[in-house]
């Protein structure tokens, strides 16, 4: 008797240790089907980017989608109980504030390291976190056919000098486009040219700076502004737009590729990375590298009129055709996003809005 009362305990003992040893698996199993996935796109056309992935790999993305500083908020307040597992931005500037804050987790995989060119990617801080630049855009001028030579605004440093004094109109300075750009400035031509600049910026405005890009392009066609910068994407949807409304916005403005003969057109990112406590690690890796794919690389460029980040990937988007060829600026994205603290302080002094 009591020799099977021993022998039961043995089995009870071997199935309970089978059990443990079994944890891990089903916890993977487990985490393999789901991602959760803060995200400050918030276009339309990634619904098809987020489908395929699930497609492909059977993970289901729970997403919360707000803008960056919505995004750091609620990453702050949540601490290391955070559910995030990947984070997407869509700026330079918004990254590397990310990184310093210590939103990111440092991953190694030689597929990411592999697709995406050095110039698109973090640098290691410290800590070691990681972000990767997905697609690109491009930030381009454009001008008001009927007021405006094109030759007088064919450079960023052009839009300062007197001969467009009443003419330009941006967004906000302490927007993260105006920030990546002014930084990319101070990367290649130092604070003080960059600050005088700027004064020349705030000299020639049209208007006070407010509103999106495709008000700045709206205000170039109604004659308000002659000239203004947009990120490539707003000008090719318009290209794109079968509406009347946009067709006759387009017939009425021009564009440049600007510095075309010195350092080339300012480029700035979307991306992301894996979260510091990311609960479903192997899948949130798998997601980026699925991001970095040619498959997803063509969702970028023809679902949002953005450039894929992986040099070899072909596009098919008309819209990004017709902008056609040209040389872009060869800046680090993390010394930009570096910068971008300069850039404010250097906003704030010359009274640029």
């Amino acid at each position: 008797m009591a020799n099977q009362s021993i022998r039961k305990y043995l089995g009870f003992c071997t199935l309970l240790l089978s059990s443990v040893l079994a944890l891990p698996l089903q916890l993977h199993a487990q985490e393999a089907k789901e991602l959760n996935l803060y995200s400050a796109r918030h276009y339309q056309t990634d619904e098809a980017l987020y489908s395929d992935f699930t497609k492909k790999t059977g993970i289901k993305i729970n997403r919360i989608e707000a803008d960056d500083n919505a995004l750091a908020e609620r990453l702050k307040s949540e601490g290391a109980n955070s559910p995030a597992d990947v984070i997407l931005m869509v700026d330079a500037a918004r990254l590397w504030r990310a990184q310093i804050d210590g939103f990111f987790k440092p991953i190694h995989s030689k597929y990411l390291e592999s697709r995406i060119p050095a110039n698109l990617r973090s640098k290691p801080d410290p800590e070691g976190s990681t972000w990767f630049g997905f697609s690109t855009r491009a930030r381009l001028v454009v001008y008001n056919k009927a007021k405006v030579n094109p030759v007088d605004v064919d450079t960023y440093e052009k839009l300062a000098e007197p001969m467009n004094k009443g003419k330009v109109c941006t967004r906000s300075g302490a927007h993260p486009y105006m920030l990546s750009l002014i930084g990319a400035m101070i990367e290649r031509r130092g604070e003080a040219a960059t600050e005088e600049w700027a004064k020349g910026m705030v000299g020639n405005m049209a208007r006070p700076p407010r509103g999106g890009d495709t008000d700045q392009i709206k205000a170039v066609a109604s004659g308000e502004c002659g000239v203004a910068l947009t990120n490539s994407y707003y000008l090719v949807r318009l290209l794109r737009s079968t509406k009347p409304e946009d067709q006759a916005i387009v017939s009425k403005i021009g564009f440049v590729w600007p510095n075309q003969q010195t350092t080339g057109t300012h480029i700035n990112i979307a991306g992301g990375g894996v979260a510091k406590n990311a609960p479903h690690l192997r899948a949130a890796i798998q997601f980026l590298e699925y991001l970095a794919s040619d498959s997803a690389q063509e969702y970028f460029a023809n679902g949002n009129n953005e450039w894929p980040a992986v040099k070899s990937v072909k596009i098919e988007n008309e819209g990004l055709k017709m902008l056609g060829p040209f040389k872009a600026e060869n800046i680090s994205i993390a010394a930009i996003g570096k910068n971008q603290i300069a850039a404010q302080r250097l906003l704030d002094r010359v009274g640029y809005k």
